[in-house]
């Protein structure tokens, strides 16, 4: 076909067409595009550094959030108010002290960012200084007009000169697998020292098994003990719970949410201006569920929404009270007294399925995806062979995008060919479109990929992962094969596969042989060809990188976003404190990206070795800027412990075979044969040195300890004479969230506070009832000054926030705002065995028998006095639901008939409305503080938890010895 191509007018459109998709990357165009890339990328991250310096001590909220809301322990370096005083912490603080202040995560991520600096700074050396002069010197059949960048890749070298790509080839995979091997020690030692540290050793996932796919007839706590016993190496009993059916209570809680949230905003909008309200109240359309009951109209927005929030507190609270242990699901956990004795019985069914379960290490508790436990293996494989059928279906579809993208955006002159308009401006301003091609062209590339981690994630969310870390870590496989498949190797060489399509069409359409067609091709040529053609591009790419990280480090997007969203829309008052929470960081999107880059600079580094020293520019520039990011900006919001390292090495496996297989079509494409042999051991030495590492690193890395015991150790504790945490409460720390997690309450501003009660017409006090006191003044009081009014706010069913209020300081000690924001800042109370004497101040954060004064975060309820009101919930009960013993929580009962008495008479089953009531001061105090003082005085309102928290009576047998054991934070 390119024979016909050619015979037709060179000047029709669709011959032009035809041409570039054979030979895109021809055009000398792309020279001016590089310089104009290097100019531009350099000079605006140096720009963007300096904006960054200057506006940086003057807006810690946003360029130092952490060092505001973390504690003493995990709180960064302090930073000086001056130009580059910023600097010195970074350069300054060690690994050793980032270990316990931004988590392993963070530590590891960092790690990886040094070793491909150091790495690719050693292979530029290497690279730059045998390849360039060995590609210029030996270089033959040139054409006249070839560029730099085509005189400094392979295309044309002697055959003999092919040696020295042998030689950089065995020379790049030792290098390579010195720095694995160096850093795979670093972090063991790493990881290692996590297991001595206090917040493990007093954590109760890391002396806790999760057992899944537990047969029917197991499924019991006694069940849970056989199970374990038939792998424990040791004599030491655990303690045991089996999983129970939550039922609906996950979806109607996120049901629950989204309809406070879509209340916050619709009040955030009407009541923007409360001088000057909108003349109609907002309405929408109820959900396809409720538009029978209202005749698929639209409706009143807000009344709407309250009562979509009523009913389904209503209905959280029933379906807690029916939850008990019938029905127990597939799964539990295990817990031992010493972390020893549950990594022994972890090792030694690691690859074991001792009656057909699952046995392993437990994660954390709010790393689990709770809804994906119970699945059935068979399940989760179909799930994950759909997931596998939607991400190859989106890589095979964008192969077209991909194709049109490496013809035009690739080189701007290839459009100008097809499009006359065009090349008339591209003749008139080629140094204006140069720099053009060589900043909007890999800026508007890589704003298209953006999106895709979204999208990936979205999809791994139905995969059936049961915790959120091996869910980023199945994103990072995804996307790299993504990235790897259409990026770089349909990019690359798309262009001689079309050459070959072509030429088989045009033999079939002149009657001729089609395979003969193929053979006098010269494919390998064609592809080696196409590879060298488009390496300038990547050149291009790498170096916009840099400024992508200056972006990041100037958070320019985040601030360009958060003064639009606050000048031009009304943010709730839940967004703008959100909005001063450290963000978290992902972890999935930027290895996936630092591995993309690696891989490209490696599968070019012998093509275009220019490419190296760009590639180690942008990691050196990049692991700075990442550090202070992660130092004061970004948390880890699911910690894994380093689990990402087994990831990131098993890629740079592939990438250095890869880069192999790269080397072997140079050889092949030259009939070098005997050099093609001497390619042939070296992925199979990658693949050993994988399975070194693996036999020698990764046990350590993961078990505290392995079956090998000393007796003493075997023996364990003698049952039921150890001595019992009281912190432990296993069935608490490891039970379903929805059992107890605390329900949103719709926050309001305070300046429209008073309008609330023209506007709302349902119960706006907690004090309102239907009876009719038209002959007397009645008014709320306030809970913060008891005898006082409220001072004209209102405290129900809203939580009243002040303009001063709106910050992540007031409220990173509640479960609802920690969750999702406070991961890393302060650890994590839920997951620590003991929340009491035993705890150090700086994993709580508020420990109940330590001063109150002592953490800032404790202070909150002071600091909102006057002007935070109380939480009083929808549905009248909530803010007295979170009072319940959860010692009687129905999930722990036993399944007894709900007619059925005790031997005292009593019901077994209970489900009075207002049973938090009864047991209101089941462990009462003098009024005050702890020590019986008059000045802590507490209102019912202040120990809101939002539910039920599932604790049996033997897990916690120690009483409460303060106020702060009602508010929730166990």
């Amino acid at each position: 076909m390119a024979a016909a191509v050619v015979a037709r007018d060179e000047t029709d459109p669709t011959t032009a067409f035809l041409n570039l998709i054979q030979n895109p990357f021809k055009s000398a165009f792309q020279v001016n595009a590089f310089w104009a890339s290097l100019g531009t990328s350099i000079g605006i991250s140096v720009v963007l550094a300096l904006l960054f310096s200057v506006f940086r001590p003057h807006h810690n909220a946003i360029y130092a959030p952490k060092v505001k809301h973390a504690d003493q322990k995990h709180a960064p370096p302090p930073v000086g108010k001056g130009l580059f005083a910023w600097v010195a912490p970074v350069v300054k603080t060690k690994e050793e002290t980032l270990v316990d202040r931004i988590g392993l995560d963070a530590v590891v991520f960092l790690r990886c960012a040094r070793m491909l600096r150091n790495m690719f700074i050693i292979l530029s050396i290497i690279g730059c200084g045998v390849l360039i002069p060995v590609n210029l010197l030996q270089s033959e059949g040139g054409q006249a007009g070839d560029t730099t960048f085509a005189r400094m890749t392979p295309l044309n070298i002697k055959p003999d000169a092919v040696w020295s790509q042998v030689v950089c080839a065995w020379a790049f995979d030792i290098i390579i697998m010195i720095f694995v091997w160096y850093n795979y020690r670093a972090i063991l030692a790493l990881r290692r020292h996590h297991f001595q540290s206090p917040e493990y050793q007093m954590s109760l996932h890391a002396r806790t098994l999760m057992i899944t796919d537990v047969p029917s007839n197991l499924r019991s706590e006694e069940g849970l003990m056989q199970l374990t016993d038939g792998v424990n190496p040791t004599s030491a009993l655990p303690r045991t719970t089996i999983g129970r059916n939550v039922k609906e209570l996950p979806t109607m809680i996120k049901k629950h949410e989204e309809a406070v949230r879509d209340l916050e905003s619709v009040l955030s909008k009407y009541l923007k201006n409360p001088d000057r309200l909108p003349v109609n109240r907002p309405t929408m359309r109820p959900s396809r569920k409720h538009k029978d009951n209202l005749g698929g109209r639209k409706v009143d927005a807000i009344d709407y929404l309250t009562d979509r929030i009523q009913d389904l507190e209503t209905r959280i609270k029933d379906v807690r009270q029916t939850v008990d242990k019938r029905n127990p699901m597939p799964y539990g956990f295990a817990s031992w007294e010493a972390i020893e004795h549950a990594h022994a019985v972890a090792y030694t069914a690691r690859k074991k399925r001792h009656q057909g379960t699952l046995i392993q290490l437990a994660p954390r508790p709010h790393d689990i995806i709770w809804e994906n436990v119970p699945l059935s293996p068979a399940t989760r494989r179909w799930r994950h062979t759909v997931n596998a059928f939607w991400v190859t279906l989106l890589t095979v579809l964008w192969i077209a995008p991909n194709a049109m993208i490496a013809i035009f955006l690739s080189d701007l002159s290839n459009l100008g060919l097809v499009w006359k308009a065009f090349q008339t401006s591209l003749s008139e301003n080629p140094k204006v479109w140069a720099a053009v091609q060589g900043i909007a062209s890999p800026a508007l590339t890589s704003l298209i990929y953006l999106i895709l981690p979204i999208i990936f994630r979205r999809l791994m969310r139905r995969a059936g992962d049961t915790t959120k870390s091996s869910r980023e870590r199945h994103v990072i496989r995804y996307l790299y094969f993504f990235f790897i498949f259409n990026n770089l190797i349909v990019f690359s060489l798309f262009s001689a596969g079309w050459g070959y399509v072509s030429a088989v069409i045009d033999a079939k359409n002149n009657k001729e042989d089609a395979w003969q067609a193929v053979v006098d091709g010269h494919i390998l040529k064609k592809a080696m060809s196409a590879l060298c053609q488009v390496s300038p591009f990547w050149v291009t790419w790498l170096l916009q990188r840099n400024l992508g990280a200056a972006l990041d480090l100037s958070q320019l997007v985040n601030v360009a976003w958060k003064w639009f969203m606050k000048t031009f829309m009304a943010p709730t008052p839940r967004q703008n404190i959100e909005w001063t929470a450290p963000p978290p960081f992902d972890y999935a999107s930027y290895y996936t990206y630092f591995l993309f880059y690696a891989t490209i600079a490696l599968c070019f580094a012998t093509l275009q070795p220019i490419v190296l020293p760009v590639a180690a520019l942008y990691f050196a520039f990049d692991s700075w800027m990442k550090k202070y990011l992660l130092m004061y900006v970004f948390l880890t919001k699911t910690e894994s412990s380093g689990r990402f390292w087994g990831v990131v090495i098993n890629r740079m496996i592939f990438a250095a075979i890869l880069s192999n297989l790269v080397i072997a079509l140079l050889a092949a494409s030259q009939d070098s044969w005997i050099k093609l042999y001497c390619l042939v051991p070296l992925p199979f030495v990658m693949l050993g040195f994988k399975w070194y590492c693996r036999r020698t690193f990764d046990d350590d890395m993961l078990y505290y300890s392995r079956a090998t015991l000393t007796d003493a150790e075997a023996l364990g504790p003698t049952p039921g004479k150890g001595i019992k945490r009281a912190g432990d409460r296993l069935k608490s720390r490891f039970g379903h969230p929805a059992l107890y997690r605390p329900l949103l309450t719709p926050m309001v501003h305070k300046r429209a506070a008073q309008l609330l009660k023209s506007i709302y017409r349902g119960r706006l006090s907690q004090y309102d009832a239907n009876v009719d006191f038209s002959d007397i003044a009645m008014h709320a009081m306030s809970s913060s000054k008891p005898g006082k009014t409220m001072d004209g706010q209102t405290s129900a069913p809203f939580e009243v926030v002040d303009e001063n209020q709106l910050d992540f300081s007031y409220y990173k000690d509640r479960a609802d705002f920690r969750d999702e924001f406070g991961g890393g800042l302060y650890g994590r109370p839920e997951d620590l065995i003991s929340e009491r004497s035993q705890t150090p101040r700086t994993f709580m954060g508020d420990s109940p028998d330590s001063s109150r004064a002592s953490s800032p975060s404790s202070m909150m309820p002071r600091k909102l006095e006057g002007s935070y009101e109380p939480i009083v919930m929808m549905g009248g009960n909530r803010s007295q639901e979170a009072l319940v013993d959860n010692h009687n929580h129905p999930a722990f009962r036993p399944p007894a008939s709900r007619s059925g008495s005790g031997p005292d008479g009593a019901p077994l089953y209970r489900n009075d409305s207002n049973e938090s009531q009864s047991r209101l001061l089941n462990h009462p105090q003098p009024m005050g503080g702890a020590n019986g003082s008059q000045t802590d005085f507490h209102t019912v309102d202040r120990w809101r938890s939002g539910g039920y928290g599932p604790v049996t009576q033997d897990d916690d047998p120690a009483p409460p010895t303060s106020y702060d054991y009602f508010r929730g934070r166990r």
